[in-house]
């Protein structure tokens, strides 16, 4: 997909990409989900958290090294923030990077890190000064084979199976100061707001995918699936689920258009992407889970596609920000 332009297409040509605005990263995004949600997770990450850290604060000489590769898809990326001990409250990682003369050692592990396995570098966030909770927080670029760099378990999910996750662990590990984003210490949480807004609107288009993947699929079985007499399509149960579905289904992309328009006018839109994300990958839940029901036991069975969509949702309400989190977000944004 790198070669044909397809791996980071929100980037400027000048860099590899296609410059394309966030509305149209939306739609592909919902178009890779309807095929392949694991592929688009890793897509997703390889083209944000991975990538655009470097693309924002990274020095040239970083971007030539890292962030043309990436998107030529020469290197895979990976972005290392959640720890075993440390998940939705981000800012109390445990890795510590210690100032040594030109160099940084690195001391901490990483979990549930999206193309862990396979990751030719990755973007590390540790505490340069622990004392500042959160803003004391640093990125740093961390090369496979970098001594005390140490892969861990690929780890085995629910869904999103075609996408590898796995552990990092750090032990002493030495990387030079010029692999540091940013000019100064601290501000890491600051470098992330904007990606993060960027994440949750992403998400909020995968469950549109999802959701879409679902539909379809129950409409063809419906129309086909015969019980005393006719199709399951004209009964008056399956009729309201399926007309609910493509109904919430507009509405999640309405409102996640409206996140992609404000975020390609340079508007800060937190507490809006926060509701994209919190209501899209809500409401994916509430269809697959009528798709399943649509298909009966049929739904329940590996040999239909359906099963997959409500494996690989179900991690939607999770990641980038529980449900519980985006809740928080916006009380927080409306100042309650």
């Amino acid at each position: 997909m790198g070669e044909l332009g397809y791996l980071c297409i929100g980037y400027p040509e000048e860099y590899g990409g296609a410059g394309v605005d966030k509305i149209t990263e939306c739609i592909y995004m919902e178009e890779l989900n309807r095929i392949s949600a694991g592929i688009a997770s890793a897509i997703m990450v390889q083209g944000g958290l991975a990538t655009n850290p470097i693309f924002t604060f990274g020095t040239e000489e970083q971007k030539e090294r890292y962030l043309v590769p990436a998107i030529k898809g020469e290197k895979i990326g990976a972005f290392a923030l959640t720890e075993p001990d440390a998940g939705s409250d981000a800012a109390s990682i445990k890795t510590r990077a210690v100032r040594d003369g030109d160099y940084y050692i690195l001391n901490g592990s990483k979990t549930f890190i999206t193309n862990a396995p396979i990751c030719d570098y990755a973007i590390v966030a540790a505490y340069t000064n622990p004392e500042k909770r959160g803003e004391g927080i640093n990125l740093f670029i961390v090369d496979d084979g970098t001594p005390g760099f140490t892969k861990g378990r690929k780890l085995s999910k629910v869904g999103n199976r075609s996408q590898e996750t796995g552990e990092l662990f750090l032990e002493d590990c030495r990387v030079h100061k010029s692999q540091m984003i940013g000019e100064k210490e601290g501000g890491g949480f600051a470098q992330l707001e904007h990606d993060l807004m960027v994440g949750r609107m992403i998400y909020a288009a995968r469950s549109i995918g999802v959701a879409t993947a679902a539909y379809e699929a129950t409409v063809r079985y419906a129309k086909e699936r015969v019980q005393f007499g006719r199709p399951i399509s004209r009964f008056q149960s399956i009729r309201f689920r399926i007309a609910e579905m493509a109904m919430l289904i507009e509405v999640m992309k309405s409102y996640t258009y409206k996140v992609a328009w404000l975020l390609d006018q340079g508007k800060k839109c937190m507490k809006e992407a926060s509701m994209a994300k919190l209501f899209c990958t809500e409401t994916v839940q509430k269809i697959v889970t009528d798709a399943m029901q649509i298909h009966g036991g049929y739904g329940y069975m590996m040999e239909y596609p359906v099963q997959r969509y409500w494996r690989d949702a179900r991690l939607y309400t999770i990641t980038e920000g529980t449900s519980e989190i985006q809740h928080l977000i916006i009380a927080r944004e409306l100042g309650i």
